[in-house]
């Protein structure tokens, strides 16, 4: 069962890759730079293809199942580095192996303790799998109906989703995928690139920071 953790979670998920989860996360670090972000990512890797982007990758760590890496540079092209790029106080890469997710766990909650990350952060994570172990305060579903692909693990956990971020609009029901409960939810149409409509940062700012500022240490 999924528990709740003191920091604030955030969660970003997304249907499937390449439908711009990273890019909504950065979005949501920018539209809210008092929150003083820690972004996280999350990578699952098995069988030589990494769950990030679907190719052959040095996802895996050497050594261990696990590995947590804090990032330290702006000017990179990972994901991580963009995060801290759009202003993030830390970034963190937790990288584990399919189904074992769980594992990884303490190593990511140990560093979100530490002082250096501010003790109760407001934390952004990019990830589906997590809403299996921990409760978020908020969790968005990235869709875009021109990518075929439905992972499991978004469906698994699609009617936990607070609200949508469409990156075109649906004309037609995804099989599998229940068209009443996309029209029970918000849903924010956003391509990518484009600017985060005002109503899903007031949305993001209601339901998150509870309709006031961001909370900041």
């Amino acid at each position: 069962m999924a528990r709740e953790i003191e920091p604030r979670l955030l969660v970003v998920g997304g249907q499937s890759r390449n439908v711009g989860k990273t890019a909504l996360v950065v979005d949501l670090i920018r539209a809210f730079p008092e929150a003083r972000w820690v972004a996280v990512k999350i990578s699952q890797y098995g069988h030589g293809v990494c769950a990030v982007n679907g190719k052959l990758c040095q996802c895996a760590p050497g050594e261990h199942a696990t590995a947590l890496d804090v990032e330290k540079n702006l000017d990179g092209q990972s994901d991580t580095s963009r995060f801290l790029a759009a202003g993030a106080r830390r970034a963190i890469w937790l990288r584990t192996r399919q189904g074992q997710l769980g594992e990884g766990l303490p190593l990511l909650l140990e560093e979100l303790g530490r002082k250096e990350t501010g003790g109760k952060p407001n934390v952004i994570v990019e990830s589906n799998s997590l809403l299996g172990y921990l409760e978020p305060s908020l969790y968005l579903l990235v869709l875009d109906p021109a990518v075929g692909d439905f992972k499991e693990s978004a469906r698994q956990f699609l009617d936990r989703a607070d609200a949508f971020v469409v990156r075109r609009r649906i004309e037609k029901e995804w099989e599998g995928v229940p068209k009443n409960l996309l029209a029970l939810r918000p849903a924010f149409y956003q391509g990518i690139g484009e600017r985060l409509p005002g109503r899903a940062t007031d949305f993001v700012r209601a339901r998150f920071f509870g309709g006031g500022e961001a909370a900041t240490d």
